[in-house]
């Protein structure tokens, strides 16, 4: 048998540990490693080309739902995971996570730190969460709070890339449509002038189009292919995402929504966390870690200050962390002794404005992108016609 790559998944002192061991079978890599390497978690085979096959996704949502409809039904936490791991049965997404989650439980440790012993699956604002929660019996209200969260999140997430879709598609269509001329209709217009003497412009442009395609095809088409995968791997490794966001905090409208989404998700993010027990200022460094990196340095200037004693509704209005709606709500929650129920209600109160803002700029932004697309489209379309208007003009 060949010797092949496997991808091996380790906990080595409490830590996750990936590497990429050489070796005939999963047997083979067991053996290679031994005890001493750790607690071997994961063994897969490397797929071709040194791509990593994609590990089903483990369902948290589905997770914890089902744990606090058990958790209300009065079994004791263990007893539950217990229940999630058998109903589980032999699925490869979530069996071997609740797995590991109970055996670490089982060594004495709390259900927080089972958790973030595997930060890719479970997120640290639910590590956080349930952590304030342990030992005061609100883990069921706890979880029921972190699934509200996520929840609203998703829908704005879900409104936000539906706005896109349509976008996406118009300018799909529309160079499809420019692709499709430039290689198809633009070099059949030009063999009309190849025998004439006296040309205009635009003609002799065609034919230099077509002069071109038909030397240089392969070259132009091969370079075609690999902008194209140039493109999908910048997408797929999230340069392209880095920059849409540069450029979407460049655009005012734009980065108006934008801002009001952050601030949204980093006050709900906090009202989470304070109703859950976590201190407030433990609770907005940790809220803030949701935030784009221009939000986070003003953060962490406005952080500096709280610790000094100043109250939260001045600092964050002081370092544009705020709206005048939720200046005047934060300065109530203080009073209050409600910080956390106010910061929720800060998160509701732009959600409407949020949704607002969401469909003006999509109502605005489809008809504009359907003129500019369908004005370049018709604009190529004139220059394929104008050619022969000229000639027929000359004749007449």
């Amino acid at each position: 048998m060949s010797v092949q790559a496997f991808d091996v998944r380790l906990l080595i002192d409490g830590k996750l540990v990936e590497r990429v061991v050489h070796g005939r079978d999963e047997a083979d890599v067991r053996a290679q490693l031994g005890a001493s390497s750790g607690i071997v978690l994961k063994v897969g085979r490397r797929a071709r080309f040194g791509a990593r096959r994609k590990a089903p996704a483990f369902a948290l949502t589905l997770f914890l739902q089902e744990l606090s409809t058990l958790l209300d039904a009065g079994l004791v936490l263990i007893e539950a995971l217990e229940a999630l791991r058998d109903k589980a049965g032999a699925d490869r997404g979530s069996k071997p996570v609740l797995d590991r989650v109970v055996a670490v439980m089982v060594e004495g440790q709390p259900f927080s730190k089972a958790l973030a012993k595997q930060p890719d699956v479970f997120p640290a604002l639910l590590v956080a969460t349930i952590e304030s929660a342990e030992g005061s019996g609100q883990l069921p209200v706890v979880l029921k709070r972190y699934l509200q969260y996520e929840t609203r999140i998703a829908q704005i997430r879900k409104r936000v890339t539906g706005a896109l879709v349509y976008p996406a598609l118009v300018i799909g269509i529309g160079c499809a449509i420019l692709m499709f001329m430039a290689f198809f209709v633009i070099p059949r217009f030009a063999t009309v002038f190849e025998t004439m003497n006296t040309l205009p412009a635009t003609a002799r442009a065609m034919l230099a189009w077509s002069t071109l395609l038909a030397e240089h095809g392969g070259a132009i088409g091969f370079a075609l292919v690999a902008a194209a995968v140039l493109a999908v791997g910048a997408i797929r490794g999230g340069a392209a995402k880095r920059l849409g966001a540069r450029l979407m905090w460049r655009v005012p409208k734009v980065r108006d929504i934008a801002g009001l989404f952050a601030l949204t998700r980093f006050y709900r993010t906090t009202g989470l966390l304070i109703e859950g027990g976590t201190p407030a200022l433990g609770a907005l460094e940790l809220a803030g870690k949701t935030l784009p990196a221009q939000h986070r340095a003003r953060l962490d200037a406005a952080l500096v200050e709280l610790r000094a004693g100043r109250t939260v509704s001045a600092v964050l209005a002081q370092h544009a962390l705020t709206t005048p709606v939720a200046e005047r709500l934060l300065r109530v929650g203080e009073q209050s002794g409600d910080l956390g129920g106010m910061c929720e209600h800060i998160a509701q109160f732009h959600d409407s404005a949020l949704d607002r803002a969401i469909e003006m700029a999509s109502k605005v932004f489809e008809p504009v992108l359907m003129l500019v697309v369908g004005g370049i489209v018709g604009a190529v379309v004139v220059l394929l016609y104008m050619p022969i208007f000229e000639l027929a003009g000359s004749i007449g």
